[in-house]
């Protein structure tokens, strides 16, 4: 037995937001004083970090899980998926369901719940969970539902990543112009075609990292309101990014008895431009080897940060033809890896 993805699809929300729409913000630094350097200088600098020159933000009317939803749709019309012979669903967020003009996370029913219901499944043996592992929770889906495949739980799961990071941002935080929205699913079957998962690794590191990402109140003290925002330590997430992901990464792929040179893609957390080549080069630097032109993907130039969607939403578009230069072909094998809020590392080897 194989256990393969067999279908893909994403949500792109239309909104594009571009870099120059912050121009107009009150930046401010974490004790509430003002930048010294125009949002001009902040924004540019900001666009060399990481990578982002726009982002998507979800329609007003748009909540997490209508966005999980519509992927869910696309994923299941690719699979050629009769929706009533799921087993499970399961859905990686970490805000839940905030509508426009509110700031309370709505997670009852789950967002897994809303998306069954909306797809109108009838089966009451269809589970529906989320998962809450930061950025890294569609990886974790991904390993839980092969985990329920391989021990004869299941036969046919649907994972999904998504979020709308737009509604839970400080708009005084520079850091807000990293997050964005989006969706992407995938379709996790027992099959007895070849290739499919071939190994994965998880690990939380929370002795003195838990609360590198957190939630906090604006940077903006004039504010009474007890609205929070996501917050993060963006150096002591760097630092710990490049240190223990291409470890995981390494780990993983020893486990897989694959070899580094036949590596074809590798899927990486779509968080930061700079952060994601230093994990790259680290991870080829443990084997003695140079980085292969073109092997990783990114897509985050135009869609930014978009947290447990990044990946799916990332191999879908490459599945598809859909970013220049970059394809997959039958038997490449490829590395899933990301780290997030937790601090949460995981890595998956997957032959397509």
């Amino acid at each position: 037995m194989h256990i393969k993805i067999t279908g893909t699809g994403c949500y792109i929300p239309p909104d594009i937001t571009k870099n120059s729409t912050f121009a107009q913000h009150e930046f401010l630094n974490v004790d509430g004083s003002p930048f010294h350097h125009p949002n001009e200088v902040i924004i540019e600098k900001f666009k060399a970090i990481t990578g982002i020159k726009e982002r998507r933000y979800v329609l007003d009317r748009h909540t997490t899980s209508d966005i999980a939803f519509f992927a869910a749709e696309k994923a299941l019309e690719d699979a050629q998926l009769d929706k009533e012979t799921l087993d499970y669903i399961i859905v990686a967020h970490n805000f839940g369901d905030i509508k426009k003009g509110t700031d309370q996370s709505d997670t009852v029913p789950s967002i897994a719940s809303r998306v069954k219901h909306s797809l109108k499944i009838k089966n009451p043996k269809c589970v529906a969970y989320d998962v809450l592992f930061g950025c890294p929770g569609w990886i974790e889906g991904v390993i839980q539902a092969q985990a329920f495949i391989k021990a004869g739980m299941a036969k046919k799961c649907l994972v999904i990543g998504a979020e709308t990071l737009s509604r839970v941002v400080d708009s005084h935080d520079r850091d807000s112009m990293i997050y964005s929205d989006g969706a992407g699913a995938m379709v996790i079957e027992a099959t007895t075609q070849d290739g499919g998962i071939l190994s994965h690794t998880s690990a939380t590191y929370a002795h003195d990292e838990a609360y590198y990402l957190f939630f906090g109140k604006s940077y903006n003290k004039a504010l009474t309101c007890n609205t929070k925002y996501i917050k993060m330590y963006g150096r002591k997430i760097y630092e710990f990014a490049v240190t223990h992901v291409p470890v995981a990464m390494k780990e993983c792929l020893d486990k897989s008895g694959v070899s580094i040179s036949q590596l074809k893609k590798i899927f990486i957390h779509q968080a930061n431009e700079k952060m994601d080549e230093a994990i790259l080069l680290r991870f080829y630097k443990l084997y003695h080897k140079e980085v292969p032109s073109g092997i990783m993907p990114m897509n985050i130039h135009e869609l930014g940060n978009s947290s447990v969607a990044t990946i799916p939403t990332l191999f879908d578009s490459v599945k598809k033809g859909n970013i220049t230069n970059q394809e997959l072909h039958k038997g490449d094998v490829v590395i899933f890896a990301s780290v997030g809020a937790g601090m949460n590392i995981n890595a998956l080897v997957y032959k397509y």
